[in-house]
């Protein structure tokens, strides 16, 4: 087929029925570039000989260096099948440092093709990508490329090759599987709805069981299977082999097609198609009529080369073959010349596109729910008008009265250059006869007067910096969900906190964005400058777009961050955010090398964070300006992109900042050679703490007891406070850290209920809340946990952390934190009366979480029990005259809490201690040297639980990486050996059935991984590569502080115990880092020098 003109795909985006948006994703390196570039061929707009060595959709240096995609790239296709189609192609990245471009691309979509290796077969990545298509409803269809493999690496014989096919731990069925437990999942979510709000708006679960279940499984019979060999460029689907052998042989097509795939058999005396091929011996149909075909071309072709053979091939098959083809020293050209006739690989995949994935008009309802459900609200409790806009959705109308909704998913940059307006259009002859009279008149003027070059030429060099500034455009990758949009037209952008009940009570009836509009909270307005249809490398100016397609929009980069709704009806909601796999863990300090270019810095970091949908960008309170990225090689990449594109100057970058957790454990009951600890071992060690600690603050202020109770008076001695803390669980750990968002939810609720307001919450919202501390009570048994859930005080770091502060003070009855569910009791005469220190209670227990006392880490899985607070009269009577603001200085400070700032806590206390009438009070009698209460009582609560915390066993916990390594047999011993030196850890190991392969888990360090994927391949010559995704915290078992005590542990370790602890390795990088003290000797052995003259 030719190249298609814009016109024509201008026309075709008009008929809504035969769009079809879909992405192509795999795990890394299994055909998708390669893939896409057949599909772009088959237009005319590469050759189909450069298909698969051009990968024209890595428009990227650094793709093409590394071979692998980076970033998500878009293509409009057209094709004919009776009728035309219209194909939006996404192709995105496979590495799990890019799966946030997978994210972006999924959710502009409404199909995707799964590619996967007939070798290598399912592989970690291969599941992540199902399971974000599953997340977002969008329907796959499966692409089992390398063929070829089997044939030319494998060696396998086509019986064999439909074993390996067919076989049980084969692609089918382990991708039906990860999409059936989806379902499964989804049907007991769905069934639990039921049953609790006792109506439902869409159950789709019902015909699970009857009609949709063919949706959820691949099975060639089915017709959403492809078989391809991509860099061949050939490509089947059963049903093409059906056609052909209904035509020779005379059996009904519909017969083929069901037993050509399966355990059928062709009995050529009765001349029947027969069951149990594999019990009687016989070839498979599949085998007999399809792989054998196959098998015998790449013999003839590429492994005998029998010229005689592969005429008798070419004259059967009816293909014409070029003579420079036939005649090539390479026999995959010949191979290629001949298959990509015979099976065209673009004919099969885009058939199966056309007939199986759904169009725009098909957007399933609850797809539609699911992605206007913002929050923790149901969709049937938002507006009416908003419930109204499903219509629209399903409709996907682009009719004049129609609203228009767009969604944003990424922003990117492409060069000022590039854009259709500034693109060089070849010049006519009239054009070129005159610059070339224009060009010898400047060459004149020139030499006439060299002073007034010298002049122009300055001009010039200052219209280059301006051209400079601008020399990157942002351009947004949208889809339209309904209406019709043109260039110039105003719209509303929603953030993703805008409520459409407000901005609706806000806003005027009937009001558009081009009106001038009252300020609303996250809704602003912005114009769209032009529309892009996106095609690869290019981009081709549009007019207006109708709903259903894929665009590019320029003008929103004042406007939009990274992803975006906008919509010219403020009923709109904003889509529910991207679901991203990758969490940015890899952070980096970036500083110029010349310190004059520091805005250029800043600004280039800014166009960074809009650009990358996955990378975060900060300044710390250090002051650094940090980069946090997905791993080792998209870090690699933002830094190339900051130095090359958006700041342009030399930067240098610091070694990656490794997070860590602070956290207690138990007494440990072995010591470090597995003898058994004494009572008396034990003592020694709090003792041992005491004495340090009371070397650090005076005694008459700090008092630590043997069980490792903390008491600390303030230096005014008006309040005192007895902690103790208490290692959490490790279930209850994970169960807060996963809760984090359900907690800052709780923590707002009750923020609102203390401040009297009434708060519309979900009834989903609170049955999470409800579930939550059923789980907690459940995670919590046991004498010293009892009735702990309802003595929770709050949560930290930043109130919504994985550490607790409990209430264990007698006779302090405080409103509970859960009395959003109705059962938390009313707060009693003396509660009211210690009130006004409460705050500054939970302000130093935030303070002390946000940094611990190894490190100054965050703290993690703590529990610190208050079980004393005492507060002298004196200390009251000096706090009456703020009685009156008491309520506004609790409000100011929570607020100032859910941001997590320890300073703003100290400002707000301190303003609480200040009488109504005046903002800043002179220092009055009443008022001791030691400034306001609150104050102290927040350093004294922040120390003391310090101390407590140092009381017990500390211990770091490391960020930790799961390791996913595919290796061949023979470098097996390699892997195991580059593990070790990084401290990793193997979980298991499998084979792949049918392959050499082995699959290794393992965990590894955060701090361990930088340059492992590098090091891993130059051990292994690139026969194996490491997948690496974050997974969880896991506390480092050696004690940091650990010195030999007993003689079993002198013996061992010897008196110095100089061998390497992982742990202070760790923590003292930290520190030097932070600038904190470190304790090292710097001179081990000091010995005076002699010469050898004064030995004599």
């Amino acid at each position: 087929m030719g190249q298609t003109s814009l016109e024509k795909i201008i026309a075709l985006q008009r008929n809504a029925a035969n769009i079809r948006n879909l992405c192509i994703l795999a795990h890394v390196d299994h055909g998708k570039t390669t893939l896409a570039d057949c599909l772009v061929a088959s237009n005319g707009i590469i050759s189909s000989r450069l298909a698969g060595k051009l990968r024209y959709l890595d428009s990227r240096e650094d793709e093409q260096i590394r071979g692998i995609t980076m970033k998500s790239s878009a293509i409009s296709l057209h094709y004919r099948q009776g009728e035309e189609y219209l194909l939006n192609l996404i192709d995105s990245p496979g590495h799990v440092d890019f799966s946030s471009e997978v994210s972006t691309a999924v959710r502009l979509c409404d199909g995707a093709i799964i590619v996967v290796d007939a070798v290598e077969g399912v592989c970690p990545q291969t599941q992540v990508v199902l399971r974000q298509a599953w997340l977002e409803n969008i329907r796959p269809v499966l692409v089992i490329n390398k063929i070829d493999r089997l044939i030319m690496e494998l060696k396998l014989t086509s019986q064999e090759a439909y074993t390996h096919l067919g076989s049980t731990p084969c692609v089918f069925s382990s991708l039906s599987k990860v999409l059936e437990e989806r379902a499964e999942k989804q049907k007991e979510e769905e069934k639990d709805s039921e049953t609790s709000s006792g109506e439902q708006v869409y159950n789709w679960s019902a015909g699970l069981d009857e009609a949709d279940d063919s949706n959820l499984y691949f099975s060639p019979d089915q017709g959403n299977v492809v078989f391809a060999s991509a860099i061949d460029g050939w490509g089947f689907s059963i049903q093409q082999f059906a056609h052909i052998y209904s035509q020779r042989m005379g059996i009904k097509e519909q017969v083929l097609l069901k037993t050509l795939w399966g355990d059928f058999y062709l009995n050529s005396k009765a001349k029947k198609i027969m069951k149990g091929a594999q019990a009687k011996g016989k070839k498979p149909l599949f085998v007999q009529f399809v792989l054998d075909n196959i098998w015998s071309l790449y013999d003839a072709v590429v492994n005998k080369r029998d010229k005689e053979k592969v005429e008798k091939v070419v004259a059967s098959l009816g293909v014409k073959v070029m003579a420079r083809d036939s005649r090539h020293s390479d026999p995959k050209v010949l191979l290629s010349a001949i298959s990509s006739q015979w099976l065209p690989l673009s004919q099969a995949v885009l058939a199966m596109v056309c007939e199986k994935l759904p169009s725009p008009l098909d957007i399933a309802a609850e797809r539609v729910e699911k992605l206007l459900s913002v929050g923790t609200r149901r969709f049937d409790s938002l507006p009416e008008q908003t419930q109204e806009l499903k219509k629209a959705f399903l409709q996907c109308s682009s009719g004049e009265d129609t609203p228009v909704i767009v969604f944003v998913s990424k922003m990117f940059a492409v060069d000022t250059k590039a854009l259709p307006q500034n693109r060089q259009r070849p010049l006519t002859q009239e054009e070129i006869a005159q610059r070339r009279e224009l060009a010898r008149q400047r060459h004149a003027d020139r030499l006439a007067a060299d002073l007034a070059a010298a002049e122009s030429s300055k001009d010039l060099t200052h219209l280059g910096d301006e051209e400079q500034e601008q020399s990157e455009t942002f351009i947004a990758f949208a889809r339209i969900y309904s209406g019709m949009v043109r260039r110039g037209q105003k719209v509303f952008v929603l953030g993703p906190k805008y409520d459409p009940t407000q901005g609706l009570s806000m806003l005027p009836d009937g009001c558009s964005a081009s009106d001038s509009v009252p300020e609303v909270p996250h809704l602003s307005c912005c114009s769209m400058e032009s529309l892009y249809l996106l095609m690869g490398r290019e981009l081709e100016e549009l007019e207006e777009v109708p709903a259903g397609n894929v665009l590019g929009v320029r003008g929103l980069e004042d406007c939009v961050l990274k992803s975006a709704t906008l919509s010219t009806s403020p009923a709109c909601p904003p889509f529910i955010p991207l679901n991203f796999e990758a969490t940015p863990i890899v952070r980096v300090a970036i500083e110029p090398k010349h310190p004059s270019e520091m805005p250029k810095l800043v600004r280039g970091m800014r166009l960074l964070n809009q650009a990358d949908p996955c990378a975060e960008v900060l300044i710390q309170e250090t002051g650094e300006h940090v980069l946090v990225t997905a791993g080792e090689v998209h870090l690699q990449r933002c830094l190339a992109d900051l130095r090359d594109r958006f700041a342009k100057i030399e930067i240098s970058a610091s070694k990656p900042i490794i997070p860590f957790r602070e956290t207690v454990v138990r007494p440990p009951k072995v010591d470090m050679v597995n003898e058994d600890l004494g009572k008396q071992q034990k003592v020694a060690i709090i003792h041992q703490v005491k004495e340090e600690a009371s070397q650090s603050r005076s005694s008459d202020t700090l008092h630590v007891d043997s069980s490792g109770l903390v008491t600390l008076t303030t230096p005014n001695r008006l309040a005192t406070v007895s902690i103790r803390a208490i290692p959490l669980p490790q279930e209850v750990t994970l169960l807060l850290e996963s809760s984090s968002e359900l907690i800052r939810s709780l923590e707002q609720v009750n923020l609102s209920l203390r401040e009297g307001k009434g708060l519309d919450i979900s009834i989903r919202t609170l049955e999470a809340i409800a579930e939550l501390k059923a789980q907690l009570e459940s995670l919590l048994q046991g004498r010293k946990w009892r009735n702990a859930v309802e003595r929770i005080w709050a949560f930290g770091p930043r109130r919504y952390g994985p550490n607790i502060l409990l209430n264990s003070v007698e006779g302090y009855q405080r409103p509970s934190v859960w009395q959003c569910l109705g059962r938390g009791g009313q707060a009693g005469a003396q509660a009211a009366v210690l009130r006004d220190f409460d705050n500054s209670v939970v302000s130093g227990f935030q303070l002390a979480t946000l940094s611990g006392p190894m490190c100054e880490e965050p703290l993690m899985g703590v529990c610190f029990s208050v079980e004393g607070w005492d507060i002298q009269s004196s200390a009251l009577s000096q706090n009456q005259d703020t009685m009156e603001q008491d309520s506004t200085s609790h409000d100011t400070l929570s607020e100032s809490k859910a941001d997590g700032s320890g300073k703003a806590c100290e400002q707000v206390e301190s303003t609480a201690a200040e009488p109504s009438q005046a903002r800043r009070r002179p220092e009055t009698a009443s008022a001791d040297c030691y400034g306001p209460v609150s104050g102290q009582l927040i350093a004294a609560m922040k120390e003391a639980c310090r101390q407590a915390f140092q009381a017990q066993p500390q211990r770091l916990m490391a960020a930790m990486y799961t390791c996913e390594i595919m290796a061949t047999a023979e470098v097996l011993g390699r892997v195991y050996g580059v593990l070790g030196k990084r401290e990793g850890r193997v979980l298991h190991e499998e084979m792949k059935e049918g392959t050499d392969m082995f699959i290794i888990k393992a965990v590894l360090p955060v701090a361990e991984s930088f340059g492992f994927a590098d090091e891993i391949r130059k051990r292994t010559s690139g026969l194996a590569s490491p997948q690496l995704v974050f997974s969880h915290w896991e506390v480092i078992s050696s004690d940091p502080y650990w010195v030999p005590t007993t003689e079993e542990e002198y013996l061992h370790f010897g008196e110095k115990a100089d061998s390497a602890n992982q742990a202070l390795k760790y923590m003292n990088a930290v520190r030097r880092r932070k600038g904190l003290y470190v304790e090292e000797k710097i001179v081990e052995h000091a010995e005076k020098q002699r010469t050898l003259s004064k030995n004599k």
